[in-house]
C-alpha cells in the first residue's frame, strides 16, 4: 500500500513538476502570460562610467593579428599557407603602423591585421626588437584609420593603480579585463634568454591572444603592452606582465627609423660568472675585452690580462654608469639601453686601488635584422 502511494506521488511529480498537494487553479486560455516587471536601477558608478568611456574610446584602435607560415609539402613540393597563430596589437600612429609583440609574428611568413570594424589588411613588417619582444607592422588603410592610442608614462605608475587590458583572447574580438598594477620593475626573460627590464606586473586577466594588446590606465593612456602570463598550469593564474610604455616609446621610433633596434654600446666583453669569480663577492662588471676602435677603446678603458703564470690580472671594473650601480652585465646593458647612442655617459671605474670617473660617448650596435 505504501509503495503504491509513493508511486502515485512520483507520477504526479513527473507529470506536474513539484506541485503542491492541492489541485492547481484553472487558468483561462485567453489570459496573457506576463513577464516580471523590470526593476529600475540607479545611475552607474563613476568607476563604471569611466571604464566604459575608456573602453569605447580605445577599443577601435586595438587590432586582431593572424599569422601564417609557408610550408613546402614533402611529396609534391608545393608551398602551402598554414595558420600559425593569433595575437593583438594597436595603432601606433596616423601612418598605419601597428605595434605588437615580437613573439606574435616570429617565424611567420605573412600577417593579416583586422580592425575593429572587421576590415582586414595584409601587413608588412617594418622591423622588430626580439630583446624587447616588440615588433612594428605597417598596414595601408585608405580611409577611416582608427586614431593612435594616447601615450602615457610608466614611471608614473603606482602599485594598486587601476589598469585595463584590451585584446582578442582566443579570437574573441575586443575583450576587456580590468585589474590593478600588482608590482613594478620586474625582470622577465625574453625568447632569446635575455632580460626585459622594468616590466609591469598586473592581475588583469591576460590569456592566449591578448599578447600584443595595450595595457591602459584609467585616463585612457597607453602604459604597457601585454606580453605574457606566469602560469605553472598553462592557464591564467592571476599574474600577467606588460612591457612598460617608456620602453615602447624609446624602442619603437628606432625600429621605424632603422628597421631594427640600435642599441647603445660601450664595445666591451664581460661575463657575470667571471666577474663574480674575480671580484670575490663585490659588485661590478669586469672588462674582459675591449673591442678595437670602440667607444671603450677611445675612452682608454682597460681589459683584464692573463699573466705568464696563467693568472688573471684585473683591468678596469665598471661599478656605475652616471652614478647608477652596475651589479651585473644585465644591469649594465639595461642602463645603457635607457640612453641613446651618441650620448655621453660617465663610468665609475675601479682601476687597481683607485676609483676613476671615465667619460664615454656611446656607440650603436643593431640587433640581427628581422625580415
Amino acid at each position: 500500500m505504501a509503495n503504491r502511494r509513493y508511486l502515485a506521488v512520483l507520477a504526479a511529480v513527473c507529470v506536474g513538476g513539484f506541485a503542491s498537494a492541492q489541485q492547481r487553479p484553472v487558468v483561462s486560455r485567453d489570459a496573457a502570460v506576463q513577464p516580471r516587471a523590470v526593476a529600475e536601477r540607479g545611475p552607474l558608478s563613476a568607476d563604471e562610467r569611466n571604464t566604459i568611456s575608456v573602453f569605447e574610446s580605445v577599443s577601435p584602435s586595438v587590432v586582431y593579428i593572424t599569422t601564417v607560415q609557408y610550408v613546402r609539402d614533402f611529396f609534391n613540393r608545393n608551398v602551402m599557407r598554414v595558420p600559425q597563430g593569433t595575437g593583438s596589437g594597436f595603432i601606433w600612429d596616423d601612418q598605419g603602423r601597428v605595434v605588437t609583440n615580437y613573439h606574435v609574428i616570429s617565424g611567420a611568413g605573412e600577417a593579416m591585421v583586422r580592425l575593429g570594424d572587421q576590415r582586414s589588411y595584409k601587413a608588412r613588417l617594418v622591423g622588430a626588437s626580439p630583446d624587447h619582444d616588440l615588433a612594428v607592422l605597417q598596414i595601408d588603410v585608405p580611409t577611416d584609420l582608427p586614431p593612435p592610442i594616447p601615450v602615457g608614462s610608466s614611471t608614473e605608475l603606482r602599485v594598486g593603480q587601476s589598469v585595463l587590458a584590451i585584446g582578442n583572447p582566443f579570437g574573441l574580438d575586443h575583450t576587456l579585463t580590468t585589474g590593478i598594477v600588482s608590482a613594478l620593475n620586474r625582470e622577465v626573460e625574453n625568447e632569446g634568454g635575455g632580460v626585459i627590464d622594468n616590466v609591469i606586473q598586473t592581475d588583469a586577466a591576460i590569456n592566449p591572444g591578448n599578447s600584443g594588446g595595450p595595457l591602459i590606465d584609467s585616463a585612457g593612456r597607453l602604459v604597457g603592452i601585454n606580453t605574457m602570463i606566469y602560469s605553472p598550469s598553462g592557464a591564467y593564474a592571476g599574474v600577467g606582465f606588460a612591457v612598460p610604455v617608456d620602453t615602447i616609446n624609446r624602442v619603437v621610433p628606432r625600429i621605424i627609423a632603422y628597421g631594427q633596434y640600435i642599441r647603445p654600446t660601450l664595445g666591451i666583453e664581460a661575463r657575470d660568472d667571471v666577474s663574480r669569480q674575480l671580484l670575490d663577492g663585490s659588485e661590478g662588471v669586469v672588462i674582459l675585452r675591449v673591442a678595437s676602435g670602440s667607444p671603450a677603446a677611445r675612452a682608454g678603458l682597460r681589459a683584464a690580462e692573463q699573466t705568464a703564470a696563467g693568472r688573471v690580472r684585473l683591468g678596469d671594473v665598471i661599478e656605475a654608469i652616471d652614478g647608477q650601480p652596475t651589479e651585473s652585465m644585465a644591469t649594465l646593458v639595461n642602463l645603457l639601453d635607457a640612453r641613446e647612442f651618441g650620448d655621453r655617459v660617465t663610468l665609475t671605474v675601479r682601476r687597481g686601488e683607485q676609483r676613476v670617473e671615465v667619460p664615454v660617448t656611446l656607440g650603436g650596435a643593431g640587433e640581427t635584422p628581422v625580415r
